[in-house]
């Protein structure tokens, strides 16, 4: 089992990179949002990773931190029909604490936003999160103490909504905050979307 893998990063063009690690290459694949904190080729990077083995197939999968990594893990082996590439862009989709909200909560719209996650997957994956033991609790836990506000959430709705016409999530992130210290915190989901798109234009 590769647990993690620290080098050289030789590509960083696509969710597939490559890594030096003492002169051998390792190819990756990452989600979108341990892409964006990678930084340029040349650099040092650490990453933690799954390997994937199915049939003759044997995947790398890498992470940025933990909790991205065991979100991925309790995904693709708890959810029936979702794979590793549904796994993927639900990491790229929204913060793993914004994931966990929205499960805890029952959040289909928003689930359902996620590119690659249409609405009976989302209803799945509600489903089958709480039902496992333990998973459910924990996360309500912790939600109970930083549940998001009506604010917050029209903000993610116009990040997703970003990120669904072809932005990062960094600089869809951004461009939305940017527009609320504008708009001010009641702002619509539809004028956020407006107001970004014509600064990231």
């Amino acid at each position: 089992m590769i647990t993690f893998l620290r080098g050289i990063l030789q590509d960083n063009l696509s969710s597939q990179i490559a890594i030096d690690v003492n002169g051998v290459g390792y190819e990756v694949i990452v989600p979108l949002s341990t892409l964006e904190r990678l930084g340029p080729s040349g650099k040092s990077v650490f990453l933690l990773t799954h390997l994937h083995i199915r049939e003759q197939e044997h995947t790398l999968y890498g992470f940025m931190t933990p909790e991205e990594r065991d979100l991925f893990r309790l995904l693709i082996n708890r959810v029936s029909g979702v794979g590793p590439k549904v796994a993927l862009s639900i990491l790229g989709g929204m913060s793993v604490q914004d994931f966990k909200n929205a499960v805890v909560h029952g959040d289909l719209a928003l689930l359902s936003k996620i590119k690659g996650v249409g609405r009976k997957t989302a209803e799945r994956i509600v489903l089958e999160l709480k039902d496992k033991v333990g998973v459910a609790e924990a996360w309500k836990a912790a939600a109970s103490l930083q549940k998001p506000s009506e604010e917050q959430r029209r903000q993610t709705d116009a990040v997703l909504a970003l990120i669904s016409l072809g932005y990062k999530q960094s600089e869809a992130a951004k461009a939305v905050t940017d527009c609320v210290t504008i708009l001010g915190i009641t702002a619509t989901v539809e004028d956020l979307v407006r107001k970004s798109l014509a600064q990231l234009q």
